[in-house]
């Protein structure tokens, strides 16, 4: 096995019995002498794996400089970039658990050792990312401290908007990195102001936000915002819709559409709603808001198929009926493997006289928590003024951005920024391949599970049409039609449920995860010679 050699490393010792980790360069490995186990590194993926046998000790070399972009303007000498890069891996993400040098945050490194000037700019994830200040003042500091160092500039950025899987996406959505849900299963209980509330608290953050009314039958947008232009309008040599705009976030409604509420068949308005959401000329946004309609049925449903959800928020009262309701809206989202980040529960009390009164019982949002395993709840009182600027055509964050229901919205916003940031991240590794040690490696995210599975057998358990009959469900794919050295020539997300995986012949496998883990696995993991 090569031995690959960079700068900028520090040496850790473990005794673990596994572990894996991704970097963004290319590491250097220094082993201490022992048969009883093996490191392997995949070059294409940039996935170190160590798989000792009991009672092995090694040594592995940690890259600092992962992801570190300098530019052939800077004057610095390898030892200042190592002093800057360990002062900059002080500091941790908390949403990752990782330093942001390897997050790769730190990118466009420049120093003037003459000067004692050092320059760079920290890549975040998103512009919304709520403790962004935090990162920037951080980095100021620790870098400032370092002895040489006279003048430091930090410069903040967000990674361009782009989901984690974009090529079999319509053009429109292909610049949309996060797609949210908010979803109640049940009309009345203000899924509409909490989907208006929260796009504009994610605005107010700094993020690109827009929002699709998807309720053809009785579209809400238009009465609880103003845009001045209330007429949505096509391009017609692109055949596609411009979104109208108010206080900078784009707005999609049929509502907007010149024909006020629909009367139509359920046919109908699933090509209505793919129209307007697949067609209109998005842009780059950092989240799109869906005000799902009321229901579980073929709209909700297209609507989940045709856009890869990163994430749903769902929205109950106190009632038991409620509850009932919102039950099965959660069970349609755990079988579409879309994850539910948070519950809001509205409606849930006011106070009066020194007292605090529920009107209408307590605890279904908490019950939603409890049974679905949702871990985050989100309290709204009853205040007048929330339904008063959902009348008047002004959010209530952005009328009274300093009052307690703009506070709740504040931490709903933080929670879906930060819980979307880790879906991302989770989905994009599930399933890597190491070419060093011929085996798909898989990690099934929202569990703990790691698993090896050789590729041949995972293209020999492919269920689609091309493999197996649809009529019959004869095996059309032989065992001898795969040959056992086949690899994998490039493996994508898709959505939050599936891997593509491309093969030699040209091929492209959809695998959703639950069939990889059922298939048989590697136990033994060939070690080659190091």
């Amino acid at each position: 096995m090569q031995v690959l050699h960079t700068s900028n490393l520090s040496i850790n010792t473990f005794k673990p019995s596994h572990f894996t980790t991704t970097c963004g360069l290319v590491p250097s490995v220094s082993v201490k002498s022992s048969p009883l186990f093996s490191i392997h590194f995949s070059q294409k993926d940039q996935t170190l794996i160590c798989m000792p046998h009991k009672n092995a000790t090694f040594s592995f070399i940690t890259p600092r400089a992962a992801s570190v972009e300098v530019g052939s303007s800077s004057a610095s000498t390898g030892t200042a970039e190592d002093d800057v890069l360990k002062a900059l891996s002080q500091i941790i993400d908390p949403d990752f658990g990782t330093d942001i040098v390897t997050c790769g945050f730190v990118k466009d490194l420049q120093i003037d050792n003459a000067l004692g000037e050092v320059s760079f700019r920290l890549e975040l994830t998103t512009p919304a990312c709520p403790i962004k200040d935090v990162f920037e003042q951080k980095a100021n500091e620790v870098v400032a401290m370092i002895p040489w160092v006279k003048n430091v500039k930090v410069t903040m950025s967000a990674q361009p908007a782009k989901p984690i899987f974009s090529e079999q996406l319509p053009a429109g959505l292909q610049t949309i990195s996060n797609i949210v849900a908010v979803s109640s299963c049940k009309g009345g209980v203000g899924k509409s102001t909490i989907a208006v509330n929260l796009a504009y608290t994610l605005a107010d953050m700094g993020a690109r936000v827009g929002i699709f009314d998807a309720d053809v039958y009785g579209p809400s947008l238009p009465t609880m915002v103003s845009p001045e232009n209330r007429l949505l309008e096509m391009n017609a040599e692109k055949r596609t819709i411009i979104p109208t705009e108010y206080l900078g976030v784009k707005l999609v409604s049929f509502g907007f559409a010149g024909q006020g509420r629909a009367i139509m068949r359920g046919p109908m308005v699933s090509g209505v709603i793919n129209q307007l959401l697949t067609t209109t000329e998005w842009g780059e946004l950092d989240y799109l808001i869906i005000d799902m309609p009321p229901g579980t049925g073929d709209i909700q449903l297209t609507l989940c198929q045709i856009v890869p959800l990163t994430a749903a928020v769902i929205v109950t009262t106190p009632q038991k009926l409620s509850f009932i309701d919102v039950a099965k809206g959660v069970q349609m989202f755990s079988k579409l493997k879309v994850p539910c980040v948070a519950v809001v529960e509205n409606m849930c009390h006011f106070d009066a006289d020194g007292k605090r009164y529920y009107p209408f019982g307590r605890g279904s949002g908490s019950q939603v928590v409890q049974q679905f395993g949702i871990p985050h709840l989100f309290d709204l009182p009853i205040r007048p003024t929330l339904s008063a600027s959902g009348d008047s055509g002004m959010p209530e964050v952005v009328t009274d951005p300093q009052g307690e229901v703009s506070k709740i919205f504040q931490n709903l916003g933080v929670c879906v920024v930060q819980q979307c940031a880790k879906i991302r991240q989770q989905v994009s590794t599930a399933v890597t391949y190491d070419k060093s040690i011929k085996a798909i490696k898989v990690k099934v995210p929202n569990s703990d599970e790691e698993f090896f599975l050789h590729p041949a057998t995972v293209r020999r358990n492919d269920r689609s049409a091309q493999s197996v009959d649809e009529w019959t469900g004869e095996q059309k794919l032989q065992y001898n039609d795969v040959p056992d050295d086949i690899e994998p020539e490039e493996i994508r997300p898709m959505g939050n449920y599936a891997v593509s995986i491309t093969w030699p012949d040209g091929f492209s496998q959809i695998a959703p995860y639950d069939q990889l883990q059922m298939m048989e696995r590697l136990v033994d993991i060939l070690q080659p010679t190091i």
